[in-house]
């Protein structure tokens, strides 16, 4: 699939799905994050913006970066509603191709899936590479499938990137339950699978 298409299936995605309130943060970047001084921060896949704008309002500098401009457009506008506009900057990416300049203090890659070719490995590096010295990549994936999901297949937990250890450190490599919520309010139990890196140098 080539990036014009990709981009149109995510806008047509996201285009389908009506905004209602704001959307909310996921769980596992506020766990994690709560505990973290505030700087600036990649938000990899930012879709309907809920990490973006939680991110903001807890002092954080965000980029976030999304395939579609539909999703991006109603995260720039959600942001000057907010009084957020100045604490949030839109870029369109496709991870398979192009990544976002800068040097960061939080990288944020939750639940990059997604139905076109991605080198999952390579975009993981770039964003490990991307961190600022003290800096932390934060991954989650599914580690299961929702009765609801589209992909049939649940992934195998992230892989740490090829980087030299003398400079990078996995804190974290954890599979945790939570009770999820999907299309029509059906509940289900899954599994996330969670990988912090620091930076230590």
């Amino acid at each position: 699939m080539t990036t014009t298409e990709a981009s149109r299936f995510w806008d047509g995605h996201h285009a389908a799905h009506r905004p209602g309130g704001e959307p909310p943060p996921n769980v596992r970047l506020t766990e994690v994050v709560s505990a973290l001084t505030p700087g600036r921060a990649l938000d990899l896949g930012s879709g309907a913006g809920g990490d973006a704008l939680w991110l903001a309002r807890h002092g954080w500098r965000v980029t976030a970066a999304d395939i579609s401009a539909v999703a991006l457009g109603r995260l720039a506008r959600r942001a000057r509603e907010a009084g957020l506009g100045d604490r949030i900057t839109g870029e369109r990416h496709d991870l398979a191709a192009t990544f976002p300049a800068g040097a960061f203090d939080l990288v944020s890659a939750l639940y990059l899936h997604t139905s076109f070719p991605l080198p999952r490995d390579t975009v993981l590096r770039r964003a490990a590479r991307a961190l600022a010295p003290g800096g932390r990549l934060l991954v989650v994936e599914h580690g299961s499938v929702a009765p609801w999901s589209w992909n049939r297949e649940a992934p195998p937990p992230p892989r740490v990137p090829s980087l030299d250890p003398a400079g990078w450190t996995v804190e974290r490599a954890d599979a945790l339950p939570r009770r999820a919520t999907g299309p029509g309010g059906r509940t289900a139990e899954v599994v996330d699978h969670l990988l912090l890196v620091h930076r230590t140098r």
